[in-house]
């Protein structure tokens, strides 16, 4: 099923924007794991919306209620299933998209391939409100792999044209990549930080959005994990990547800028450090080699297109009429999705991750 992930670690999302609660559902996870709540609830709190004003103005506490698989704070080897009630839901704001299509959304093909029976309200199933269960899922695994030894964090690369210093990525280390987290606007350059909130803050008064890129990191997994061909480090992480609302394009290492290489300029020489162990002088390759770790740390950037819910007029059309006409959305909406989707992108590589780490060992 198309909201299904997962080989030994099984995820299901399921729900729609404006139903009475969303959730997911996790198969596969270990029993005797103990989860820590207040990280799990903190985590929660980097992608809910209404804590800023670069954030739609929804008030969701996105507080997730375990229905089962974790008794007294530790997984029972049983499915778990979590749920988030919805509680802060217009839905009359999208009354009039059932009959015209929102430029930029999935209503359109939706409407054909449901034969017009989806779920209008907030987007229903393709809405980025489904990133809350996923960071659920994603937190708990993250938690798994930190317990390995395996740390993921991310940031904001770039709003718009304003580009924020990359993570070093021979050298980046645990403690760069938990300092981000502290932080509410999560960048390594707060100065370059300060100029993408002017650049929110710009559309936002101008009734439009932006978008821009995350950059995000995996440092303390060990070489020789993942498969080759269709089940590599980058194939599973693009796949559950590409689950999340607004993305458009992932690069792993130096990603595109290859193209413009030599191979003597491209490929990362070998050597032993002093402990000997078998590193790389530089990272292109990002930490994958044919699909595989090297043990050097992953490094990929994810591209986020603006919100496509803006407040200005568009072109669009009437379905029921058959004609052009115009459109003037209406409801709350984010002037840019990057800030939020920093832990969603994060909590994605985490469920890919801990699925080949385990289905490795259980080899």
């Amino acid at each position: 099923m198309s909201s299904s992930y997962g080989n030994r670690i099984k995820v299901q999302i399921f729900g729609q924007s404006h139903s009475k609660a969303i959730g997911v559902v996790m198969d596969g996870i270990p029993a005797g794991i103990e989860i820590d709540m207040d990280k799990l609830h903190g985590f929660m709190e980097r992608r809910a919306p209404g804590r800023n004003i670069y954030s739609t103005q929804r008030r969701e506490k996105d507080m997730p209620e375990i229905l089962s698989g974790i008794v007294d704070n530790v997984t029972v080897g049983a499915p778990i299933c979590a749920v988030i009630h919805n509680t802060d839901t217009r839905s009359k704001d999208y009354d009039n998209l059932r009959d015209m299509p929102r430029p930029g959304h999935a209503d359109f093909p939706a409407y054909v391939k449901y034969q017009g029976a989806n779920d209008i309200r907030g987007g229903g199933h393709f809405s980025g409100r489904l990133t809350a269960p996923l960071c659920f899922a994603g937190n708990i695994c993250m938690q798994m792999l930190e317990k390995q030894g395996i740390s993921i964090g991310a940031h904001i690369a770039r709003i718009q044209d304003v580009m924020d210093k990359p993570f070093d990525p021979v050298s980046i280390g645990r403690e760069e990549l938990e300092s981000i987290k502290e932080k509410e606007f999560p960048v390594l350059d707060d100065e370059k930080g300060a100029l993408m909130r002017e650049r929110i803050e710009s559309a936002r008064m101008s009734m439009d959005s932006v978008g821009g890129t995350i950059e995000c990191a995996v440092v303390g997994l060990p070489a020789g994990i993942g498969e080759p061909i269709f089940d590599g480090i980058e194939n599973n992480i693009a796949k559950v990547t590409f689950g999340i609302p607004a993305v458009k394009g992932i690069e792993f290492g130096a990603g595109f800028m290859v193209s413009e290489m030599k191979g003597s300029e491209n490929n990362d020489e070998f050597y032993y450090d002093d402990e000997g162990t078998i590193k790389t002088y530089t990272n292109n390759h990002g930490g994958i080699l044919g699909g595989i770790s090297s043990g050097m740390p992953i490094i990929y950037r994810v591209a986020i297109k603006p919100t496509s819910s803006i407040a200005q007029k568009q072109r669009s059309i009437s379905l029921s009429r058959k004609e052009n006409t115009i459109l003037e959305i209406k409801g709350r909406h984010d002037p840019c999705i990057v800030p939020r989707a920093v832990p969603v992108v994060e909590a994605a590589c985490a469920i890919a991750l801990l699925d080949l780490l385990i289905y490795e060992r259980a080899e």
